[in-house]
C-alpha cells in the first residue's frame, strides 16, 4: 500500500483493489500549503475544524466517517475510536475521532488532534498497529514530549510525524526536530510517500519522514 501526505494531517491511503481513504482534508487558507485537490472513495474527519475539516476538497466520496463505529467499505476495514481531542476550552475537550485502517492485514492508525497518551483500553481498542500517523508538533494536539510516549505505548512498525511547523504552515506549532530528538534520532532525510508490505515492516519502531506533496 502507499501513503502520501499532503501536510498537516492530511494522508491519502491507497491500496490496489481498494478503497481510496483520505484523512483530515484541510482548508489551505487557514492552514498554509497548497489547496488540495484530491480524488478518494472515502473521507475521515478527525474533529470539526478547518484544518481537518474540509470536504469540498476531496472529489468523487463516497463516504464520510466523522465519528465512532467500524466500517467495512471498498475492502478496507475502519474502526474509529473516540477520544478527546484539540479544543479552544480546555475543560471542555473537543471530541477527536482516531482511526485505524485494516488493508488486508496491513494497519494504519490516523490519531487525529490526540491530546494525551491514550490509555490502556484505548490501545487495546486499536489493536495492532503497524503504521502510526501521528501527532508530534503541539498546538491542540500531542506534543514531542507525548508523541514519543505514544509510540512506546503503541509499538507500531512504521511512525509518519505529521502536525508540525513546515515551511509552508501557518499554524504555530513545533518543528519536527523536537520529536526527532525525543526519540534519540538525528536529521531523516524525506521521502515521496511511504510504500509498505507486509514483509518489508519493520521488527524495531522506524520513524519515516514524508515530503509533503501538492494535492
Amino acid at each position: 500500500m502507499e501513503i502520501t501526505w499532503y501536510g498537516h494531517s492530511c494522508f491519502r491511503l491507497t491500496e490496489r483493489n481498494y478503497a481510496t481513504v483520505v484523512t483530515d482534508p484541510f482548508d489551505h487558507k487557514a492552514v498554509g500549503y497548497d489547496a488540495l485537490k484530491l480524488k478518494a472513495d472515502i473521507v475521515t474527519v478527525s474533529h470539526d475544524a478547518p484544518g481537518h475539516a474540509n470536504l469540498d476538497a476531496v472529489k468523487g466520496t463516497e463516504h464520510v466517517i466523522d465519528g465512532a463505529g467500524e466500517f467495512e467499505i471498498g475492502g478496507v476495514f475502519i474502526t474509529a475510536v473516540q477520544t478527546a481531542g484539540g479544543g479552544k476550552k480546555v475543560k471542555d475537550k473537543s471530541r477527536n475521532t482516531l482511526y485505524v485502517f485494516d488493508y488486508e492485514g496491513i494497519t494504519v492508525a490516523h490519531l487525529g488532534d490526540m491530546q494525551e497518551v491514550p490509555t490502556q483500553s484505548e490501545v487495546e481498542a486499536l489493536g495492532t498497529v503497524n503504521v502510526l500517523l501521528l501527532p508530534v508538533g503541539g498546538g491542540s494536539s500531542l506534543n514531542a514530549a507525548k508523541a514519543a510516549e505514544v509510540v512506546s505505548v503503541i509499538e507500531p512498525n512504521l511512525v509518519v510525524p505529521m502536525h508540525y511547523s513546515t515551511n509552508d504552515t501557518k499554524i504555530k506549532l513545533e518543528p519536527l526536530g523536537k520529536f526527532l530528538k525525543e526519540m534519540g534520532l538525528g536529521k531523516i532525510e524525506p521521502q515521496p510517500s511511504l510504500k509498505a508490505t507486509r514483509s518489508s515492516l519493520p521488527e524495531e519502531t522506524k520513524v519515516v519522514v514524508l515530503d509533503y506533496q501538492q494535492g
